[in-house]
């Protein structure tokens, strides 16, 4: 059975929006939530990026039965992975169980405003595995001291811990993320409806089967709207950075850097990558591809900071009726 969520999109809206885009969520029927956590906007037009932990904190009391995910956070630069196992646990403890720790590599736009410059992919693959290994070692509730590569731990203890250890799932994008990381992960997140990622995952020693407990959590952008022209061009002016890809998304380090690579980019090659307007049945057929790629879980990205209230009154119920016909 595939689940269907919905993302709380920082860059998009505020924080008090965020929780009542939130319980709105959950009253339409999904079946979980994730949300992003982003120091700065894709684009200045997007306009926002609040404290992702503090509107997820608001959500755990807020809703009461959807899952919640960050998707996703960095645990190497803006924070220290001893804070995000820290973080972790707390909001396990405020969601009763529903949260699953979503962690990535990051990208320059958020993690570059500590000081601490941009490293390179292998850099930040291999920085991203120490930190999972230290989270995992500090949700053990044991005094953990560790002097790594990267990273110094010195006596930490997490002395609040839940009862349901948090699951950690981890973004990848080849065989050589998938390798690295999903001996260490409960679950593995990706961005593209690619079916190989699930075989690779599959097939490594160490990790849980996807399918046998494990989940494949992809996330798909969409922009509903009764008028089709207002949804290509809400899309354009908020969504056009999503065509450069994640290697080159990751490295750009502003959003005028985001405007600078996106300028020769039309309304009608948004359109192209993105189901806009009323037509659910597009909708579906672009989110099909990811639960016959064989992933578990797809959360919608409802383009627009000002068109969710409407959406979720009006659209995500019906929208979601087809998805779970359609995916069976």
């Amino acid at each position: 059975m595939t689940n269907f969520g919905y993302t709380l999109m920082t860059e998009q809206s505020g924080p008090k929006d965020l929780v009542r885009w939130a319980v709105g969520a959950e009253a339409a029927g999904f079946d979980f939530e994730v949300s992003s956590d982003h120091f700065s906007p894709w684009l200045t037009e997007q306009g926002h990026a609040p404290y992702a932990w503090s509107v997820l904190g608001a959500v755990a009391h807020a809703t009461e039965r959807v899952e919640l995910m960050t998707y996703v956070t960095c645990p190497t630069m803006r924070y220290h992975p001893a804070v995000i196992a820290q973080k972790a646990a707390t909001l396990q403890l405020l969601a009763d169980g529903r949260f699953t720790l979503g962690l990535g590599s990051g990208e320059s736009l958020n993690e570059h405003v500590v000081g601490e410059g941009w490293p390179g992919v292998v850099t930040r693959q291999d920085m991203l595995v120490e930190a999972v290994e230290i989270i995992r070692q500090l949700h053990s509730g044991e005094l953990v001291t560790h002097h790594g590569q990267y990273f110094d731990v010195d006596s930490a203890r997490i002395w609040d811990l839940p009862d349901i250890l948090t699951p950690v799932a981890v973004a990848v994008s080849g065989d050589m993320s998938i390798e690295r990381l999903a001996p260490l992960a409960d679950h593995m997140i990706a961005v593209q409806p690619e079916a190989e990622l699930v075989d690779t995952w599959n097939r490594t020693e160490g990790a849980e089967r996807i399918g046998a407990g494990a989940r494949a959590i992809g996330q798909i952008p969409i922009c509903w709207d009764p008028d089709e022209k207002t949804a290509i061009a809400r899309a354009h002016d908020q969504f056009r950075w999503f065509g450069g890809g994640w290697a080159v998304n990751a490295d750009l380090p502003t959003p005028a850097g985001f405007a600078g690579a996106t300028q020769f980019v039309r309304p009608e090659d948004v359109a192209e990558s993105i189901p806009c307007g009323p037509d659910l049945d597009r909708i579906v057929e672009s989110v099909s591809a990811y639960w016959e790629a064989g992933f578990t879980d797809i959360a919608l990205v409802q383009v627009g900071g000002d068109a969710q209230e409407r959406f979720l009154d009006e659209a995500a119920g019906p929208l979601l009726e087809k998805l779970r016909a359609a995916a069976g």
